[in-house]
C-alpha cells in the first residue's frame, strides 16, 4: 500500500503512476505480468480510477502494452530495443567521457573515484542494489562533469529506459565481473584529463555491453 503522507502534495493519479512505474522499471512489475485494475486497486489501497489512469499514460510511454480484448500487460524489452538504448548510450557517454576529462573539478574527480570504490564493493560482494545504484551515479557524475546543459539533459531522457536494461543486465551477477576494469579505465582517463583516452574507454565500455547483449540473443536462436 502507498504512504500517502509523504505525496499529499500531488493527486492522485500521480502518484500511482509513478508507482507502477518504478516496480516496472526495476523488475519487480516484469515484463509480461498482467496488469490487473482490480487487483493494483487493492494492493495500492486505491480505486480503479485512477490505476487505469497511470496504465494509459505509461502505455504512451512504452512501458505497458494494451491490448484489445486481452488486457494490459508490462512491456518486454527485446534485444532490439536493448541495443537500440546502448548504440544512443555509446555515443553520448564516449562524447560526455570526452568533455569530462578536460572539464571536471578535482572535487567531481574524487567523488567519481569514491564512487567507483564503492561499486567494486558492491561487484566483490555480490550485492546487485548497490552495483545499480553506484553504476547508474558513476556514469551520472561523468555526464555532469562536462558541464554541458544540453548533453545532460539529453543523456536525462534516456535514464529511465537505461535503467530498467541495468535491472535486466543484473539479472546475472556474471555479467558484472569486467565492469570494474572497463570503469577503471575510463576513470583513469578522466583522472589524467586524457580526452582520448577516456572516450576510448567509455566508447568500448558501452560497445562491450552492446556485444554481450546481441551475443546471448544468438545463443538463444
Amino acid at each position: 500500500m502507498i504512504n500517502f503522507d509523504i505525496h499529499n502534495h500531488k493527486p492522485l493519479r500521480e502518484v500511482v503512476y509513478e508507482e507502477l512505474k518504478v516496480l516496472i522499471l526495476t523488475g519487480k512489475i516484469s515484463p509480461g505480468t498482467r496488469m490487473m485494475e482490480v487487483e493494483l486497486a487493492e494492493e495500492m489501497g486505491v480505486s480503479r480510477t485512477p490505476v487505469r489512469e497511470a496504465i494509459r499514460k505509461l502505455e504512451k510511454e512504452g512501458l505497458v502494452v494494451i491490448e484489445p480484448r486481452r488486457g494490459a500487460y508490462a512491456s518486454s524489452m527485446s534485444t532490439k530495443d536493448m541495443v537500440d538504448i546502448l548504440e544512443v548510450r555509446q555515443t553520448m557517454e564516449g562524447l560526455a567521457a570526452q568533455f569530462a576529462a578536460a572539464r571536471m573539478t578535482e572535487e567531481q574527480k574524487r567523488e567519481l573515484i569514491r564512487t567507483s570504490d564503492a561499486f567494486n564493493q558492491a561487484v566483490l560482494s555480490g550485492d546487485a542494489k548497490e552495483m545499480i545504484k553506484n553504476d547508474t551515479r558513476f556514469h551520472h557524475l561523468i555526464v555532469e562533469g562536462t558541464g554541458n546543459k544540453l548533453l545532460i539533459s539529453m543523456v536525462e531522457q534516456l535514464q529511465e529506459m537505461v535503467l530498467r536494461f541495468r535491472y535486466l543486465y543484473y539479472d546475472d551477477f556474471r555479467r558484472a565481473e569486467k565492469m570494474p576494469d572497463e570503469h577503471k579505465q575510463i576513470l583513469e582517463g578522466i583522472v589524467k584529463g586524457d580526452t582520448l583516452m577516456a572516450r576510448n574507454a567509455a566508447d568500448g565500455h558501452i560497445d562491450n555491453l552492446k556485444q554481450m547483449v546481441i551475443s546471448e540473443e544468438v545463443k538463444h536462436i
